[in-house]
């Protein structure tokens, strides 16, 4: 049931994921759920980098350079996590948005049109028990000096997916009823 993969959805991070591989076929499905996200006045503004394989080092190893390059004082756990994270993924999914080039709707039901893509791919990869978890580091407004994006196109982070091992935790919500307001 829906609901059920909606309250199992966790972040399971890349230290967490093993080495059994994210199949492209596995990546096609869940990429192909993010396509059916809603989208106001039909822009669909989500757009997608797969790094799949070597692709993925080469992402870790520019992060961390580029971290190296604009943080005043690095820290060296933050440079391994860059390097590494990357590489310990199944699979690592740019997330990105092109943004209607009438600007026809606000950017912000842009935003949260490929939200929607990323929410759907994360619920497939429950359903598929693949552990998934979306980044967005300050170091995403450098992703053009590594990926071709078009004009108007930015990334939005990263969508790391991962097989791992063993139980995720439960994760307790505060009560629904103080986060509404019935008026009548």
């Amino acid at each position: 049931m829906v609901f059920d993969i909606i309250r199992n959805r966790r972040s399971v991070f890349p230290a967490q994921y093993n080495d059994k591989a994210v199949t492209k076929a596995d990546i096609e499905k869940i990429l192909e759920a993010a396509n059916w996200a809603p989208t106001h006045k039909k822009t669909e503004p989500w757009r997608f980098k797969v790094l799949h394989g070597p692709s993925q080092a080469r992402l870790g190893q520019f992060l961390s350079n580029k971290y190296q390059e604009v943080e005043a004082r690095p820290k060296q756990i933050k440079i391994r996590k860059l390097l590494e994270n990357p590489v310990k993924a199944g699979a690592v999914i740019a997330i990105c948005m092109q943004r209607d080039p009438k600007e026809s709707l606000p950017e912000w039901e842009e935003v949260a049109a490929v939200s929607m893509a990323v929410q759907n791919m994360w619920l497939c990869c429950t359903q598929m028990g693949i552990g998934a978890y979306w980044s967005s580091p300050g170091l995403i407004r450098y992703m053009d000096e590594f990926f071709q994006l078009d004009q108007a196109e930015r990334c939005l982070g990263f969508f790391y997916m991962g097989h791992y091992d063993g139980d995720l935790p439960d994760v307790i919500r505060g009560a629904i009823e103080h986060k509404v307001d019935w008026i009548e």
